[in-house]
């Protein structure tokens, strides 16, 4: 698989939307999208079109384990937290280093998984840290299209 792959030091971000808890064999993504699509432009203060599909894992993601529960969010980013839309909720996306890869093709797709934590990650300087892991979905994201673009941030520190 031929991923561009960076080295990104992520500084703090405030984020607003919907969030669902779900696991792998539990996968509620499509309705938390559902639900929040439609009420994406009651988020006045944010700072760019971009939305962020954020998984939120109360201890670390465990490989192989489709029903660790996690929370799933669907937001964008905000300068403040003034003006916050009836049933959305805020979080906190604290800073830290990140591995980032640019993936051009469907978000059903899992080998992009596969291969960043069976090949790149075991190959790498770092290991996988307990923090949030996202996806940005900018300008080039279509959902349901093979030439839809996204950047997948995965949380690591140094081993």
């Amino acid at each position: 698989m031929n991923v561009q792959s960076r080295i990104e030091h992520l500084n703090q971000k405030k984020l607003i939307g919907k969030r669902l808890r779900m696991s792998l064999a539990d996968d509620k993504t499509f309705q938390l999208w559902k639900s929040f699509m439609p009420r994406r432009k009651e988020i006045t203060n944010n700072l760019n079109a971009d939305m962020l599909s954020m998984q939120v894992y109360k201890e670390p993601l465990r490989k192989g384990d489709f029903n660790q529960e996690f929370e799933k969010w669907a937001v964008l980013e905000v300068s403040d937290f003034e003006t916050v839309p009836k049933e959305m909720k805020t979080f906190i996306l604290k800073s830290g280093t990140y591995a980032v890869f640019n993936y051009k093709g469907l978000s059903t797709d899992k080998r992009i998984f596969i291969y960043i934590f069976e090949n790149w990650l075991p190959n790498s300087d770092y290991l996988l840290d307990n923090r949030p892991h996202f996806e940005i979905l900018g300008e080039n994201y279509k959902n349901g299209d093979s030439n839809s673009e996204e950047e997948i941030w995965i949380p690591i520190k140094q081993k």
